[in-house]
C-alpha cells in the first residue's frame, strides 16, 4: 500500500506541476526572424488552442497569427498570437492584432540583431502541432539579459500559502472532529467486544452447568 500511496501522490504532483508550467507565464530572449498568417484547421489538439468563440470564427478551420523566432543558441521558434478574451488561461488578452504589428517591428538579421523578451504560456511540441501562445513582445538590451518571473513567484507563493493554510484548517477539523470520532468508535468496539466476551463466558457457564446436570443424571445408578 506504501507503493500504491507514493505512485498516488507522484501522479498528483506530476499533473499540478504539468498544469502550473503550461499556464503559468514563461519568457524567452528571442531574435524575431518574421510573423505570418496562416490558415489552421483545428483538430484533437483543440485543447491547446484558443476557444473557438475568441477568434472571429466558431469554424475548427481559422486564421491565426504566428511568429517566428531564433534562440540566441540558434534554434527555431515559434509562437502563435491568439487572443484569450475572457477564457482560460485568464491573461485576458485582446491585442493579437497590436501584438503581431509590434512583433513585425522588431523583426531583425543575425548582421543587426533585435533581442525580444517574449511573455507567453503553453508548450512547443511538434508531434502534437502544439504552439505556445504569445502574451506580449518587447525589446531587450541583450540576448544575457536576466528576466525574473515575478508573476510566477507571486502566484506561487500564493498558492503555497493556501496550501499551508488549507493543511493547517484540515488539521485542526482533524484534531477537533475526526480524531475524538475515532477514539469514541474505537471505545464503542472495545465495549462491544467486551459485552461479547461477556457473553460468550456466560454462554459457557451456562453450557458447562447444563453437561454437569446431564453428566450428573448419567452417573446416578440404576436401582
Amino acid at each position: 500500500m506504501r507503493y500504491v500511496k507514493w505512485t498516488l501522490w507522484l501522479a498528483v504532483i506530476l499533473l499540478v506541476g504539468s498544469f502550473l508550467h503550461y499556464n503559468l507565464p514563461q519568457h524567452d530572449i528571442v531574435r524575431i526572424v518574421g510573423t505570418e498568417n496562416r490558415r489552421v484547421d483545428i483538430g484533437e489538439n483543440s485543447l491547446f488552442w484558443s476557444r473557438a468563440e475568441v477568434g472571429m470564427t466558431n469554424s475548427t478551420s481559422r486564421d491565426v497569427f504566428f511568429i517566428n523566432a531564433v534562440t540566441p543558441g540558434g534554434s527555431p521558434m515559434e509562437y502563435r498570437n491568439e487572443d484569450t478574451g475572457w477564457g482560460w488561461p485568464p491573461y485576458f488578452k485582446i491585442d493579437s492584432f497590436g501584438l503581431q504589428t509590434r512583433a513585425k517591428d522588431l523583426v531583425s538579421t543575425p548582421a543587426d540583431p533585435i533581442w525580444v523578451e517574449v511573455t507567453h504560456y503553453g508548450w512547443r511540441n511538434k508531434f502534437f502541432t502544439i504552439f505556445p501562445n504569445a502574451v506580449s513582445a518587447k525589446r531587450v538590451a541583450g540576448p544575457d539579459v536576466t528576466v525574473i518571473p515575478w508573476v510566477s513567484i507571486v502566484i506561487l507563493l500564493v498558492l503555497a500559502f493556501l496550501l499551508f493554510m488549507l493543511r493547517r484548517m484540515w488539521m485542526q477539523f482533524r484534531e477537533r472532529m475526526i480524531d475524538p470520532a475515532m477514539v469514541r468508535a474505537e471505545q464503542a468496539f472495545d465495549r462491544v467486544d467486551a459485552g461479547v466476551d461477556d457473553m460468550r463466558a456466560g454462554a459457557k457457564g451456562i453450557w458447562g452447568r447444563l453437561r454437569a446436570w446431564l453428566n450428573s443424571w448419567k452417573s446416578k445408578p440404576r436401582r
